[in-house]
């Protein structure tokens, strides 16, 4: 059966959204258009798969609270509109038919979508250290130990190289360093496990012992997350999202390491790219609970530049804060990808240190708590000022 989460795929759309609300009322209800500037709409949250007698439910509930729901007049999807505590009440409500125990899923998706529209992810802790989110953005400094990095820092399998590379992103201001031995880049010859691990393996077991930051491994082979683990490494960074390798998550879970789990898919074609995003995310994180990995120790990354086009990768950086519905923290990566050339009318790769600068500093103010950069020293600039633009207008006014 499926994921109940990843069933009803609760998704919030984020304030400042108004153009996003008045395109999903149009298009469940052709009428309901003129609703999508309601005075007192403050929260607005689309759910699939309901079903007429779980909506009848919600209808009451949220009428009684002076808010509304609009149905799909063709399937089974509802967007509820309304002030916070009026949506809150829905899950209880759905709870009083405790005897249905496809009622009380619906109840457990909304309610842990509104817990996390509520705060802010818990803490990670691997690799000796605990990061708090909230209050700053971490960056995740890139140590490409291959020959064919699209962005040109590979450093083949030269281990000194790699060693000293991931010293002075430390020294830069990197939070923790992800050690790759395979080259994602479109159209890249995939790499055996023996060759990744022998470019991988000793990097790690060098670096683990005096990096003093956490090291992830960036692969999608259960064999080669395995060994860099054994070697050191804290955690995986899985551009397959836990859902290529299946022995992924059982090897992260025995580990007690954190897991980065990843969008991607082959091609460019979605239903609905945020909504398809968060559906394939949640099937990550159903793939980790499964296997035993705390909820604490994943992150989550809607894959920008994998299985996306520019405007798709466009679309998800201007609604990253709807992807907090997951309440796991959410890593950036836009370092030097071809989205940012293509926007710069063809800047070359080693040319995008603005591009980067400028999609840096929207993720780290729009819901990025970590973000995986090539120039650590000034991503670490623009995530500080970011972060102290943010905390003052968090605080009283002076």
């Amino acid at each position: 059966m499926p994921d109940p989460d990843a069933r009803h795929n609760v998704r919030w759309l984020a304030p400042g959204s108004e153009a996003v609300l008045h395109r999903q009322l149009t298009a469940l209800d052709p009428q309901a258009g003129a609703l999508a500037m309601r005075a007192g709409v403050v929260t607005a949250l689309l759910v699939d798969a309901v079903q007429l007698d779980q909506l009848r439910v919600i209808e009451r509930t949220l009428q009684a609270a002076g808010s509304l729901v609009v149905r799909d007049r063709r399937g089974d999807r509802a967007l509820l509109l309304g002030p916070r505590n009026a949506l809150g009440a829905v899950a209880p409500a759905l709870r009083g038919f405790s005897d249905r125990p496809r009622f009380v899923e619906l109840a457990q998706a909304l309610e842990r979508t509104l817990l996390a529209l509520g705060g802010t992810p818990p803490p990670l802790e691997w690799g000796g250290q605990r990061w708090v989110f909230g209050a700053r953005t971490y960056c995740l400094g890139i140590c490409n130990v291959t020959p064919d990095s699209f962005s040109g820092d590979g450093l083949g399998a030269n281990v000194e190289a790699a060693v000293a590379h991931a010293h002075q992103l430390v020294e830069a201001g990197a939070d923790a360093i992800d050690v790759g031995g395979e080259s994602t880049r479109p159209g890249h010859q995939p790499v055996p496990a023996a060759e990744e691990l022998r470019r991988v393996v000793p990097v790690v077991e060098r670096l683990a012992p005096s990096l003093g930051v956490p090291i992830s491994v960036d692969t999608s082979k259960a064999s080669v997350a395995e060994a860099a683990l054994a070697a050191g490494a804290a955690g995986v960074n899985d551009v397959l999202g836990l859902l290529g390798d299946p022995e992924m998550a059982p090897v992260v879970a025995r580990a007690g390491a954190a897991v980065i789990c990843m969008h991607n898919q082959a091609g460019t074609r979605y239903q609905d790219l945020v909504g398809d995003v968060l559906r394939s995310l949640r099937r990550s994180l159903a793939a980790a609970r499964a296997a035993g990995i705390a909820p604490e120790r994943c992150v989550v990354d809607p894959g920008i530049g994998f299985g996306k086009d520019t405007g798709q990768n466009l679309t998800l950086l201007g609604r990253l804060a709807e992807l907090r519905a997951l309440g796991r923290p959410l890593l950036v990566g836009t370092s030097r990808k071809s989205h940012i050339g293509r926007v710069l009318h063809g800047r070359a790769v080693e040319d995008r240190l603005h591009g980067t600068a400028a999609t840096v500093a929207w993720a780290a103010a729009h819901g990025a708590d970590i973000v995986r950069v090539h120039d650590v020293r000034a991503m670490r600039d623009v995530c500080e000022v970011v972060d102290a633009i943010r905390a003052a207008a968090a605080a009283p006014s002076p």
